[in-house]
């Protein structure tokens, strides 16, 4: 964690009781995405309050040994450049089948035209290649993380 990163997450930690301190499950510092455009343009998603969630593949967390992420995780966002933009708080994680993913999610992700069948497609791209990438295979039935985050600061 950088300076900047740990200015950002002081002042907002100075926002909150001992309790709601207390309640943090952890603190993760991270950009969306795999590549420059995408995690900025995220990041601003993010920051302007139209990308609520985000999504993984499962098999991901069980090859890299990583936890999944937990209500009342904190993530410091940045931007390519690990800039601190933002900092959310996951309120809710859950786990489905590729398939079982709805327009809602698709939506809350508010990325791209908005379409669920945008979603769709980039993202089975998107999967496909980083299975690949992690030597496993990719199809409807793969287990997503579905994780679902509010932004609290800075709140303009």
């Amino acid at each position: 964690m950088t300076t900047k990163h740990e200015q950002l997450l002081e002042s907002y930690l100075s926002t909150l009781s001992e309790t709601e301190r207390k309640n943090i499950a952890t603190i993760n510092v991270d950009h969306f995405c795999a590549d420059e455009f995408n995690a900025n343009e995220c990041a601003k998603l993010v920051n302007e309050g139209k990308k609520r969630a985000t999504c993984s593949l499962k098999v991901g967390y069980e090859k890299e040994n990583a936890p999944l992420p937990k209500q009342s995780d904190l993530t410091i966002v940045l931007d390519w450049s690990q800039n601190p933009v933002c900092i959310i708080k996951t309120h809710k994680v859950e786990t489905k089948p590729f398939k079982e993913i709805d327009a809602e999610f698709a939506a809350m992700e508010g990325e791209g035209d908005g379409s669920f069948k945008w979603w769709q497609r980039e993202h089975a791209h998107f999967f496909s290649e980083y299975a690949k990438e992690i030597s496993v295979s990719f199809n409807e039935d793969s287990e997503i993380v579905l994780e679902y985050f509010e932004k609290v600061y800075p709140i303009e």
